[in-house]
């Protein structure tokens, strides 16, 4: 059944994107890009697609709709030029963070896009994280743990449409929240004539497995190249008459698995075993813990359409049991839209809530009580289901199953008692009332709200590897930011030449607060309450404060329909800055000229150049301007921060330029467009060392400067186009590169530069002058002249004494191509997407490969006496290099040449093809629809990352870390595996 199409594109130089769109026809649903297509503001400003002077890419709903992930957003992966969804393979709510076009700033949570859903931006900045530091081995404490974020909010099926916004200029009035582009997200509004209720259903299920696992050894066993008094390697579970204990130690360069007999665990008896036991391995000791993730999502909408109002609810509940056993979630949706029109006065009001709760999310991170910990200590010859029952035999809750080190928690334990449970409730609505005075005069005012109150609660049972008497906490997160929006707009026409003023201002006010208190020690085992705590641990709220206002102008000209002009100006007053300096101002100016309607271009549809200048201005972190305290881990009291406050803090400073081209020929069924890009970052904030006597570690200042530059370009085209069959063939590429130009004084002497972020320890993100963001360092190899690895004379690895450039984090460039089919009812489409180069240093194969668990540390082990010689050189007395010739025990060849410092040998290039999706759908016919009283139906059957080609060894090239609340890509930190899904999803409307 075919219906009319009235799309309305809403692109904003400064505001909201919305997209009112009705399908002309369940079958059209692969259409050509309209070069004339009408677009209208969220500020109320109607232009048309061609005049825009800056880079927009429309990501529709059926990416999201048909296809639902348990985060919407990664749906765009691989989609757009220059975007890049960052999460970290940490759990089922995939936190994600959406970047364009790559870095422009050291500050970590500068880089990243503004997201605004309805006109009401959202701020990513107030995630929560736990705390804790991925990498925490020996330290105690706690791990990172991913409790999801705004994003999560969305239900996938209220999406109406994704308009991408890139770069500074397109989202020019946005000030410093635009300076990386923007991310506008529209949900659905009410549909429909004469009143008539439309009601949907839309069912999805989707089961995910693991994508890639490591190449496992299961050729020997545990141990250390012990031998007994014959000479023989042997293996022995405590004391035995074989001999001394080989069971306690982690690796695995025991004895190879021959069909021997040795002394091993006894889960009966929870010691060694009364005879000899056969010596095997267990091939599922790790994959067989993880089990089959299962989503099933149902919807359902109502929404109805009258000449002066119009509405739409809808109702969405997600039931997710995620890969690790006893983890997932439950979230409900509700998104409401009310519309009215009222002659002169048109009122909208969007309302999304959202409650997401679990009883458990998984921890991440390299830590005692994390999965990726177990996976890594797992020994080929220990069975899984030795663990099962969690806790020895008349010692529940009191002491747990872990015989073969205390410091390695039981799976189990961590799945079913270590629990990480949150509920969060997200509000998110606004209201917009637009009033036309006259033909010339019209007003617009906005305002909206974001809440987000959140309540979480760690367990940690008696006997974990960190907290032996067990730890219980609860933290409670409270987060409301208000914007409210005025703009007055005049336009006038005349014959050849018309143009738009508008001028307004904005308010933004953010509010955060966070309270913890913690349980330290448990009086009773397995009793989580304050009443049954050791000791109590009450840390008073800690807010996060700030204010932004702002006043903003435009004006938009346009001469024969063919040459545009845009020209904004914006000024913001922001409390994180001093009096002062807290007043910044930025201008932006953006043109289009369609050269094929100002000459004669014989079969070029469209050819039109493009070009924008913007500059903004960043704030600061709230309360660096004076003293301040913090509340400690004890009651009453509170610590000094240790980074010196700076009275004279100035704005950072983002300038950015950009230029295009778009071109559509054979009567639109190709279209090309290409865009570069060049940013300047400076005036950074800087923590940069100080005297230990001062009583702070650091000190803040301005300084340093960034240029980003990139090329993107997209394709489209429509290789074969009929009423029976329909081929379209989408695809992009973009290549970022950015360089230092300066850093602080004080370190420009400085070999290593500025470190600006590290990781575990073992990676450090430094900016030197001439290199780049992403460069990667740490320590290395040492070489003679000839590349060859220099040895010491006992046998082992020369160290390096300085670090140096590894690599670096970001690609050299991204590509992804989509095809997509129609064949009458049928449709097909699948996407690939990849990068070129790029590193991940992994902290995960350093381990595993330092205890044998890896295929590659096979290599040596068919020595006679065990030993090794390394392949390379020694130097000698005089300076010149010989052959190294020292032998050394093949366990300690792996344990030193692939130590965690050495970030060289456990560093890996981060290329990949991934198969990003793929879905085949079936649009049931007319005939069958009616005969049924539907007005339409569809199912479809889709995937996603169902095949990666890459190199890297672990689990994805994709790789990032968790690192408290930040997230930090090409480093893997006890990550957790990456998946693949593979849904069924329904859809009907009465």
């Amino acid at each position: 059944m075919k219906r009319k199409l009235q799309t309305i594109i809403t692109l904003v130089l400064t505001g909201t994107v919305a997209v009112e769109m009705a399908a002309q026809s369940r079958l059209d649903t692969i259409k050509e890009r309209k070069i004339d297509e009408v677009v209208v503001t969220a500020l109320g400003i109607k232009r048309e697609q061609k005049a825009l002077g800056f880079s927009a890419k429309k990501v529709d709903e059926e990416t999201f709709e048909k296809a639902q992930y348990n985060n919407w957003a990664t749906a765009m992966e691989g989609k757009v030029a220059g975007l890049k969804v960052l999460t970290a393979s940490a759990g089922p709510l995939e936190t994600a963070r959406i970047k364009l076009r790559g870095e422009t700033s050291m500050s970590a949570s500068d880089n990243f896009a503004l997201i605004v859903i309805d006109g009401i931006p959202v701020d990513q900045t107030l995630t929560k994280g736990t705390g804790s530091a991925a990498y925490g081995a020996g330290a105690g404490g706690d791990l990172p743990v991913d409790y999801g974020n705004i994003l999560n909010a969305i239900n996938p099926e209220d999406i109406e449409s994704v308009t991408v916004l890139k770069g500074a200029s397109a989202a020019a009035l946005y000030g410093e929240r635009g300076a990386n582009g923007a991310i506008m997200i529209t949900t659905k509004s009410g549909k429909g004539k004469n009143g008539r209720l439309i009601v949907g259903y839309n069912s999805n299920s989707s089961f995910e497995s693991v994508l890639k696992w490591p190449d496992w050894q299961y050729e020997y066993g545990q141990g250390t190249q012990t031998r007994d008094k014959s000479g023989r390697y042997y293996y022995s579970y405590g004391a035995s008459e074989d001999g001394v204990n080989t069971g306690s130690t982690s690796s695995a360069f025991g004895p190879r698995f021959e069909g021997q007999y040795y002394f091993q665990y006894d889960p009966e008896v929870e010691g060694q075993s009364p005879e000899r036991r056969l010596w095997m391995p267990y091939k599922d000791n790790v994959k067989g813990f993880f089990n089959v993730g299962t989503t099933f999502s149902n919807s359902i909408s109502l929404e109805a359409g009258w000449r002066k109002f119009n509405f739409r609810t809808n109702l969405n509940y997600t039931d997710n049991d995620w890969i690790v056993p006893n983890t997932g979630f439950e979230r409900f949706t509700a998104n409401n839209s009310f519309g009215f029109n009222f002659n002169k006065l048109k009122a909208t009001a969007k309302f999304i809530f959202s409650n997401t709760h679990s009883d458990n999310l998984p921890a991440t991170g390299y830590n005692n009580q994390s999965l990726n910990y177990f996976m890594i200590f797992q020994n080929p010859n220990i069975d899984l289901a030795w663990y099962r029952p969690i806790w020895k035999k008349g010692k529940y809750q009191e002491d747990q199953i872990h015989p073969f080190s205390s410091f390695i928690d039981n799976p189990y334990m961590i799945a079913y008692e270590m629990t990480n449970a949150i509920n969060k409730n997200n509000m998110l609505g606004g209201i917009t009332l637009n009033y036309q005075f006259n033909n010339n005069f019209e007003i617009m005012l906005r305002s909206g709200a974001e809440y987000t109150v959140e309540d979480r609660a760690q367990k940690r049972p008696w006997s974990s590897a960190n907290y032996r008497e067990g730890y219980y906490s609860e933290q409670h997160i409270n987060d409301r930011v208000f914007n409210n929006d005025l703009l007055l707009s005049y336009n006038r026409e005349f014959k050849n030449l018309n143009f738009k003023i508008s001028a307004g201002g904005s308010m933004r006010d953010t509010r955060s607060e966070t309270e913890r208190t913690n349980a330290v020690g448990l009086i009773e085992p397995g009793i989580y309450t304050f009443e049954n705590a050791k000791a109590l641990q009450v840390k008073p709220t800690k807010p996060y404060n700030y204010k932004v206002n702002s006043m903003y102008g435009l004006i938009n000209l346009e001469y024969l329909k063919a040459i545009f002009l845009d020209i904004t100006a914006r000024n913001d007053w922001t409390s994180t800055l001093p009096r002062k300096n807290w007043s910044f101002f930025y201008p932006s100016v953006s043109t289009s000229v369609i050269l094929s309607d100002l000459m004669d271009l014989n079969k070029v549809d469209l050819l039109k150049l493009r070009a924008s200048y913007a500059r903004s201005g960043f704030g600061t972190s709230p309360y660096r301007l004076t003293k301040y305290y913090s509340p400690s881990d004890y009651e009453d009291s509170y610590t000094m921060d240790a980074l010196l406050f700076n009275a004279d803090l100035k704005p950072k400073i983002n300038t950015n330029l950009e230029a295009g081209l778009d071109v559509a020929v054979l009567k639109n069924r190709l279209n090309f467009n290409f865009t570069f890009y060049n940013n300047y970052t400076e005036n950074e904030v800087f923590g940069i060392p100080v005297l230990v006597e001062s009583g702070y570690s650091r000190k803040l200042i301005n300084s340093g400067k960034v240029r980003n530059r990139g090329v993107e370009m997209e394709l489209t085209g429509f290789p074969f186009k009929s009423k029976a069959f329909t081929w379209r063939i989408a695809a992009n590429w973009s290549a970022n590169k950015n360089k230092v130009i300066s850093i602080p004084d004080e370190f420009k002497d400085e070999p290593l530069g500025y470190n600006y972020s590290s990781v575990g320890g073992a990676v450090y993100f430094n900016a030197v002058v001439g290199g780049s963001l992403g460069d990667m360092y740490g320590y290395n190899l040492v070489r003679d002249p000839q590349g060859n690895v220099v040895w010491g004379s006992d046998g082992l690895t020369a160290k390096s004494t300085q670090m140096a450039k590894i690599g670096n984090a970001f690609p050299l460039w991204k590509a992804g191509i989509e095809n997509s089919f129609q064949i009458k009812n049928v449709r097909i489409q699948f996407s690939f997407d990849g990068q070129y180069k790029g590193i991940v240093y992994s902290q995960t194969h350093h381990k595993m490969t330092e205890q044998g668990k890896l295929a590659h540390t096979l290599k040596y082990r068919d020595s006679e006496d065990g030993m090794m010689v390394g392949e390379g050189v020694v130097q000698n007395a005089d300076g010149s290099y010989s052959p190294n010739t020292t032998r050394i025990l093949v366990s300690k060849y792996y344990s030193d040449y692939y130590r965690r410092a050495n970030v060289e040998t456990n560093s890996f290039d981060a290329s990949y093809i991934k198969l990003r999706d793929a879905r085949i759908g079936y649009v049931f016919p007319k005939t069958i629809t009616e005969s049924m009283k539907l007005r339409e139906m569809s199912i479809s059957l889709y995937g996603k990352n169902l095949w990666m080609w890459t190199k890297f060894p672990i689990f994805d090239p994709e790789a990032a870390t968790l690192d408290d609340s930040d997230i930090t890509p090409g480093v893997d930190i006890g990550a957790l595996p990456s998946t693949r899904t593979v849904g069924l999803n329904f859809n009907v409307k009465f």
